[in-house]
């Protein structure tokens, strides 16, 4: 079975490195660990390593490790994020309901409580769910919060697709396979997966060939990507 790619994103080396000792001696999860840098530098790990999960420390007294979460899911639909912090409060903790976290655990927690929510998170299920069983008023807050959001029109019709994305939707375009692109691009075909989900997400489209499509008729990919199309 394919060990889980968990990323532990925090700016203390120490908290980082008992995290990553943690999972490692579970044997079924692949850790990789940085701490948070300006984005021009973290995307581009992050877009190489396509984590699952990424195991996001924040300082929850300023918004930049949340403004990190909310980035990390709008650009990578596939990757799961974790908060990792102190124990918020209600207005703390709808900040981070905001950002499309899946889960919010304190940075104290067991370590069978943080695999277990890793595990959840793999799974598609929303941990972060269970906090609005036990707090009321944040539960009213969020019920407020989707009853008066009104229906907009997005800046852009699709989420920007990244270079290594863009990459390989055009060799898709072309008739190359998982595979082949994956030996192209010297990367394995499970990670070719996992960025041809987050296209295919981006693009609301219903396989590679309409995303081809998608992408050649709105100047994502190239016009001479493919021909036929």
């Amino acid at each position: 079975m394919a060990k889980v790619k968990v990323m532990i994103v925090d700016e203390q080396p120490y908290f980082r490195a008992g995290v990553a000792q943690v999972l490692s001696q579970q044997g079924d999860f692949e850790i990789s660990e940085t701490g948070i840098s300006d984005s021009s530098v973290f995307f581009p790990l992050l877009e190489r390593e396509m984590p699952e999960v990424v195991l996001l420390g924040s300082d929850l007294t300023n918004d930049r490790g949340l403004e990190l979460g909310r980035m990390i899911v709008r650009c990578f639909p596939t990757t799961r994020v974790v908060i990792l912090s102190t124990d918020p409060n209600d207005e703390e903790l709808f900040k981070i309901i905001r950002t499309s976290a899946v889960a919010c655990i304190k940075k104290s927690t067991a370590p069978v409580d943080l695999i277990d929510t890793i595990k959840r998170a793999v799974r598609g299920e929303y941990p972060i769910n269970d906090n609005l069983l036990t707090r009321p008023t944040l539960a009213q807050q969020v019920l407020n919060e989707f009853r008066h959001v009104e229906k907009q029109i997005p800046d852009t019709l699709f989420a920007r697709l990244t270079n290594r994305e863009s990459q390989i939707l055009s060799q898709a375009a072309n008739g190359q396979s998982n595979k082949q692109i994956a030996q192209a691009l010297e990367s394995t075909e499970q990670t070719v997966k996992n960025h041809m989900s987050a296209i295919l997400r981006k693009l609301n489209a219903n396989d590679r060939t309409h995303a081809a499509v998608l992408a050649i008729r709105h100047g994502l990919i190239p016009l001479n990507t493919h021909e036929s199309l």
